[in-house]
């Protein structure tokens, strides 16, 4: 069975492509437009999804969207006539673009497939998933564990904002919810708006300013917001939200309780907005922390698979695996509503059609043993375990799911753009580019399949020697146009994780946090050790400044020659270089920019930021040779995220 999966209308649309249970295709439809959370119909990324797997729209079995319009329609009016008659004024604003867009979404999704396989009968070829159970089957089904408990925390779907599922071999059963307006995704989101940040956007940003302040207002959070119970189920003060009825996150009791109104955008960032989001932070951790301990003690399932955008937040995920409740933790690397069309492809394939999970697990993966290890045994006899061969451990590939461009293409987008480059062999290519990491120049780096989900993880990067002291805020304020404060993420090699951080297991897909081990920390100066907030920013702290968040800690990938052997020998190279292992990865585009999809991306935002090299395939080119008349203001072009 080919089985086409979508996500649209709300934010970042997604196609993906499953055939006879494994993972083809898939990618986000912001790629292609460059609009950054796209939400129209993805129609590029189904094309791409079709492309990579080599065939036509009417090749496609069954089409299966990622939730129901329905459910979500009934939630709306259900909340507005709960709360009536407050809130008239958001009701009048969203029940005509309901009415219009999103309440006859099969018609809408048929007519848009029809236009392209007109010969197909798409009202008997169309499914739609629950959105929670798109969610889980996206975390569960690529997992490399039979059995799993699978969390979901996010926003809202169609009700649920939490919900458990039980994954047993290709059954998933949903068994319990949370259900709107109480939402850890939302209350996350209102100090997303309150400290100044863009809802849906700049939850990850709240994430990083956490480690420079102090969680004073925890307790006040606790105390007014949310009741947190043991167990992690948990209820909202709606007094202080006014996401059910009105036009923003929080309202005037909210500003109250913390001591004036929101922080306007343009506003400078002061130590209170830090406190704001360390304790933000530190309350969504308890609450996840505590929903997966009662989960684990209630089920004796040792796997956990994590879904939703609260499952971005790597923070919180590293501390779930430090707790050791769960043997292993797999998390979907495309977390948000973009995986949910994987997801719902998933289901279908797996659940409805009974297709076979691909082996990715080993033989002792069933319930009560752990999934990623294999036997050995010596000459004398003794059993042990260890990792399965890294990188081999999940269904995703690496997550490296979507486009890719051959030499000729790229060369002959090169040329057009009137751009100056040499064409190198790989070993040579790998060699010069390994030599302007350690020269402390900035690189994009542009190979390969790109990136499903929203982090980059060396196909679509930009590349940074993490022993520089200057490289967190050149890339940030040059290259990026960001934030001063934002954290980079270190690749590492993942042979060699276990001697730089607190971590000897797989991270492919930056979703862990871990520490810097402590014989590569550098003590700060005493008179260092007394700053505060941002004045902490620029303090070395480690062999390895420039991915060393100022608590110590890191969002580390690890990097797996199985899965991308290329960005694996560059890390080689660099090391064989340096005798390190670790560079800075962040994403290849500025602030509010989509990540680069195709060469002529990549070309744009190199000429249009501060970038010293481009590595495109095996073309390489340098900023000091091109033609400066192509360089143009890039950053603005985009809307801030």
């Amino acid at each position: 069975m080919r089985i086409l999966g979508l996500s649209a209308f709300y934010h970042d649309s997604a196609a993906a492509l499953v055939e006879g249970g494994r993972i083809v295709a898939a990618a986000q439809e912001e790629r292609f437009t460059r609009r950054k959370h796209d939400s129209d119909y993805p129609a590029n990324a189904i094309a791409c999804c079709l492309e990579q797997g080599g065939i036509a729209l009417d090749d496609v079995d069954r089409v299966a969207f990622y939730d129901k319009p329905f459910l979500k329609f009934e939630r709306l009016l259900e909340t507005y006539v709960a709360l009536a008659p407050r809130g008239f004024r958001s009701f009048r604003m969203a029940v005509p673009i309901w009415i219009k867009e999103k309440l006859f979404q099969k018609g809408l999704l048929r007519r848009k497939l029809q236009a392209l396989a007109a010969e197909v009968d798409w009202e008997a070829k169309l499914l739609f998933a629950e959105h929670h159970q798109s969610h889980a089957a996206s975390a569960f089904y690529p997992s490399p564990f039979r059995d799993a408990v699978v969390l979901t925390m996010d926003g809202v779907g169609e009700w649920a904002t939490t919900s458990v599922a039980i994954g047993r071999g290709n059954d998933l059963e949903m068994t319990r919810e949370i259900h709107f307006p109480h939402s850890l995704g939302l209350l996350y989101s209102a100090f997303t708006y309150y400290t100044g940040f863009k809802v849906n956007s700049g939850e990850y940003k709240v994430m990083g300013l956490a480690p420079y302040g102090e969680p004073k207002y925890a307790q006040a959070i606790l105390d007014h917001l949310i009741d947190l119970k043991p167990d992690g189920t948990f209820r909202l003060n709606l007094d202080c939200f006014d996401y059910c009825t009105g036009l923003t996150m929080t309202n005037a009791k909210f500003d109250a309780l913390f001591g004036g109104p929101p922080r306007e955008p343009h506003e400078p960032l002061t130590q209170r907005h830090m406190d704001l989001a360390a304790s933000a932070q530190a309350v969504i951790e308890e609450a996840v922390l505590r929903l997966t301990r009662s989960l684990r003690m209630e089920t004796g399932i040792p796997n956990l698979c994590l879904a939703g955008g609260v499952a971005l937040n790597c923070v919180a995920n590293g501390k779930v695996l430090r707790d050791g409740r769960f043997d292993d933790i797999w998390i979907q690397p495309a977390a948000g509503d973009a995986g949910g069309a994987l997801g719902a492809a998933l289901t279908a394939s797996h659940r409805l059609f009974g297709e076979p999970r691909p082996s990715v697990f080993s033989d002792r993966g069933g319930a009560g043993a752990h999934p990623r290890t294999r036997e050995t045994e010596r000459e004398d006899g003794h059993v042990s375990f260890a990792p399965p061969t890294a990188g081999t451990t999940d269904a995703m590939r690496g997550a490296l799911l979507g486009p890719d461009f051959g030499l000729d293409e790229i060369r002959a987008t090169l040329d057009a753009a009137g751009a100056r480059y040499e064409t190198l062999a790989d070993s040579v290519l790998i060699d010069t580019v390994a030599e302007a990491l350690a020269a402390g120049e900035a690189v994009g780096w542009f190979q390969g399949r790109m990136e499903f989900g929203p982090r980059a993880l060396g196909n679509r990067s930009i590349l940074g020697d993490a022993r520089s002291p200057t490289m967190q805020k050149t890339l940030n304020l040059k290259v990026k146009h960001r934030e001063s404060f934002r954290p980079f993420a270190p690749s590492v090699l993942r042979e060699d994780v276990a001697d730089w951080f607190e971590l000897d297991r797989d991270s492919p897909y930056m979703l862990l946090t871990a520490d810097v081990r402590t014989e590569r920390r550098k003590p700060p100066a005493e008179a260092q050790d007394a700053l505060f907030g941002i004045d902490r920013l620029n303090v070395p702290r480690s062999d390895v400044p420039a991915v060393t968040h100022v608590d110590y800690s890191a969002r580390v990938q690890t990097v797996h020659r199985e899965t991308n052997p290329r960005y694996h020998a560059l890390l080689e190279a660099f090391k064989a270089r340096t005798g390190c292992p670790v560079i800075v990865n962040t994403s290849f585009n500025v602030r509010g920019e989509a990540i680069v999809c195709s060469p002529a991306d990549a070309f744009r935002c190199f000429m249009g930021t501060a970038l010293d090299c481009l590595a495109i395939g095996n073309c390489f080119l340098r900023k000091a040779e091109q033609d400066m008349s192509l360089k143009r203001e890039y950053a603005e072009s985009f809307e801030p995220d």
